[in-house]
């Protein structure tokens, strides 16, 4: 229990170090891919945003939903991706090598749809090397280029806005 704290610890001091070491650089690029975060135990609607992307016309095949499980045993063909906290080791260690390919890939966007404040999830979307990231929480706002402050059942509020700011930013 003492050792999952300090793993716990060193991971938070590598996420603010990640932070504090963040330059923001959006590029006036139109979206061509996008990612998204999920917390299984928020979220499990992961279909609506495949719907969400052919609306707005996003087809690449490089679109990659990743979730956030507590249950390493869940079934993980519904996402491109799932991870669970042994998927990290000390000081941010990443474990987990579709996990660290998609750190690394440079998505237009990267849609963090949790609201809880998960260690691993904030993690994950400070290392991102995506261009825009879009969250729904206030918890740490040094994470988000853009913060759209809805409940998660809200994700058709959420849809709306997230495009009205994207035609905004000429992203669309």
């Amino acid at each position: 229990m003492i050792l999952k704290a300090f793993k716990e610890k060193s991971i938070q001091k590598y996420v603010n170090k990640l932070l504090a070491t963040r330059k923001s650089s959006v590029t006036n690029n139109k979206v061509k891919t996008v990612a998204v975060l999920l917390n299984t135990s928020e979220f499990h609607e992961f279909e609506v945003f495949r719907l969400y992307f052919k609306e707005l016309g996003l087809t690449s095949p490089k679109h990659k939903i990743i979730a956030f499980t507590l249950d390493d045993k869940l079934e993980h063909n519904k996402w491109n991706t799932h991870y669970s906290p042994k998927d990290f080791g000390w000081n941010g260690k990443i474990k987990n090598i579709d996990l660290d390919t998609f750190i690394n890939e440079p998505y237009d966007i990267l849609i963090c749809f949790y609201k809880k404040e998960v260690l691993q999830l904030d993690l994950i979307a400070a290392a991102s090397k995506a261009n825009l990231k879009v969250g729904i929480s206030k918890n740490d706002e040094r994470l988000y280029d853009l913060i759209i402050d809805v409940d998660l059942k809200d994700i058709n509020v959420f849809k709306q806005e997230l495009t009205k700011y994207l035609n905004i930013l000429n992203k669309l």
